[in-house]
């Protein structure tokens, strides 16, 4: 743990674009399930900036995964804190294997043809077999690997602090091509039509030619790009840390409209059903029109949402700095229910089969009824899960 934090030690600049100088949540939350109830009467002490600032240098939430399986056996997938990946069974929260890497697993893992494709804070890119957790490969960058790898046609596709993009061969780990920006890599690339989208540090949104890794257009914004891109009809969807939601041309990069939040946007957007649903550090999720970025709704959670959406009949999911795990009527933005855990969320969820996985903080993986909230299962971590579940079939 003290040599994760060490090298966690990089500096992060967050600011508000609105609001007054924030604190953080931190400690013990009450486990609770509210139905149609947002009570913030009970939140737990604030602390000092110093220790905000210290939490805010290690890392954040990653885009959920919205998936469906079409047996009830399967597995989970999800890294943790304490260094490991683990794989979970899915009905019954029950750890099948984990595989220890050299430091925190924020990175979320994908699952393609029997292999688990994640990155570490150790530098590593890794290749496990999904089965059992052996090593397949791993592949070292030059520093912290948050992002989470995206395959594609037989390539990984993956970020690094190093300031790299890179695209790894999926069964050797051998490197294809690699794209230097000027700055951190934390966004999650997406691959469409041949186009690598992500975001970086040094304020661009980048497309790449999937194949060669040459730069097809950037758009610059004001600030740094931590949220991972969505691309849907033609449209880059992407948040910024200048506070703006941007809907970006996938062929040029061309800015067809942007919205303003009052708040850091580090939550990347998903779209259904020509919604863009994406949350802000101005503790709002937003609900906006794909086509035009008119706002349709907002819903105010108590503290900054770093998660990203899962959609799932009619449901929009997302974690909340305040603890809780909300359900909002994708129409109206009204709260179907709300789960509180025992501290900060920065998973993002992941939906299958009338249930929600999620990871929390208080370091533990939840699975919950998605129409009701109710705790089906938790598995205790050694430490904070920021990684956003994936599940896959698998044995069970």
């Amino acid at each position: 743990m003290k040599k994760a934090l060490i090298c966690l030690s990089i500096v992060v600049i967050v600011v508000f674009c609105t609001l007054n100088e924030a604190t953080a949540l931190t400690g013990n939350c009450s486990t609770s399930l509210h139905n149609n109830v947002r009570d913030t009467s009970d939140r737990v002490p604030m602390v000092s900036r110093s220790t905000l600032d210290s939490i805010l240098n290690r890392n954040y939430a990653i885009k959920g995964i919205f998936t469906s399986s079409p047996t009830p056996k399967g597995i989970l997938y999800v890294g943790s804190g304490d260094h490991n990946v683990y794989a979970l069974n899915l009905a019954t929260g029950t750890k099948t294997w984990n595989y220890t890497t050299g430091a925190f697993v924020i990175s979320s893992p994908t699952v393609v043809n029997g292999i688990v494709y994640v990155g570490s804070m150790d530098h590593n890119v890794y290749a496990l077999n999904a089965n059992t957790g052996t090593k397949v490969w791993s592949y070292t960058t030059g520093s912290f690997v948050d992002s989470s790898p995206t395959v594609v046609n037989g390539i990984v596709y993956v970020g690094s602090d190093d300031h790299n993009v890179y695209a790894l061969n999926a069964n050797t780990g051998t490197k294809t091509w690699n794209y230097t920006t000027r700055d951190m890599v934390h966004s999650s690339p997406t691959v469409v039509n041949g186009i690598v989208y992500v975001g970086s540090w040094d304020h661009n949104v980048y497309a790449l030619n999937a194949n060669t890794g040459a730069k097809v257009w950037s758009y610059t914004t004001e600030k740094p790009v931590r949220s991972s891109p969505t691309v849907v009809n033609g449209i880059v969807y992407v948040g910024g840390n200048d506070c703006n939601v941007y809907a970006l041309n996938a062929n040029t990069g061309t800015k067809v409209w942007s919205y303003t939040t009052g708040g850091i946007v580090y939550s990347s957007p998903t779209v259904a059903n020509g919604i863009v649903y994406v949350g802000s550090m101005d503790h709002n999720v937003y609900a906006l029109n794909a086509n035009t970025g008119t706002k349709m709704w907002s819903y105010t959670t108590g503290y900054w949402v770093v998660s990203s959406p899962t959609v799932a009949n009619g449901i929009v999911y997302i974690g909340s700095w305040d603890c809780n795990l909300y359900a909002l009527n994708a129409r109206t933005g009204e709260v179907e229910w709300s789960y509180t855990t025992g501290n900060l969320m920065r998973s993002s969820p992941t939906v299958v089969n009338g249930i929600v996985y999620v990871g929390s903080d208080d370091h533990n993986v939840y699975a919950l009824n998605a129409n009701t909230g109710t705790k089906v299962w938790s598995y205790t971590t050694g430490n904070a899960v920021l990684s956003s579940p994936t599940v896959a079939n698998g044995i069970g």
